[in-house]
């Protein structure tokens, strides 16, 4: 797509890759700071008219209205406030699938700090994306080129 692209897990401070890596799962308080690194890069690719793709677990509803309207969100439902700079307009992509498929895939990474022990608790934590977000869900028990036709369909 010549699109931008970013893994979340880029930005991770070492704190939270040190946590994971000892297979505890990081909490909210680990994961507001990320998430408004995450919504400040969205932001500055806006800005510059740039579309981008950024991989990351945005596991609850509250995590995706951080990425939309930045530390913000944290205080309210709402992702616009008076006096505050416009949410951004993002496509999430939730991409769905049974927990042994994505163990498979999680078991064929190398070097990677996330153990496959915390995945259970990234399903508990898991809100899947509801109405009114905006959102697609994906399969991942399509093929590859299957789950990258609908994306671009949709973004397209």
């Amino acid at each position: 797509l010549g699109w931008k692209f970013y893994d979340g897990d880029d930005y991770h401070p070492l704190e939270n890759k040190k946590k994971m890596a000892e297979g505890i799962p990081l909490n909210d308080e680990d994961r507001i700071p990320w998430l408004c690194t995450l919504h400040d890069i969205l932001r500055r690719e806006d800005a510059s008219k740039q579309d981008t793709i950024l991989a990351c677990s945005a596991l609850k509803k509250m995590y995706r209205r951080v990425l939309i309207s930045g530390a913000s969100a944290i205080e309210s439902e709402q992702p616009d406030q008076p006096g505050k700079k416009p949410a951004l307009k993002i496509l999430f992509v939730h991409l769905d699938g049974p927990m042994d498929i994505i163990a498979g895939r999680m078991q064929k990474r190398r070097g990677h700090f996330m153990p496959l022990e915390l995945l259970k608790s990234q399903f508990d934590t898991l809100e899947p994306p509801s109405a009114p977000e905006n959102f697609i869900t994906v399969s991942l028990e399509k093929s590859l080129p299957e789950i990258l036709l609908e994306i671009e369909r949709t973004i397209l």
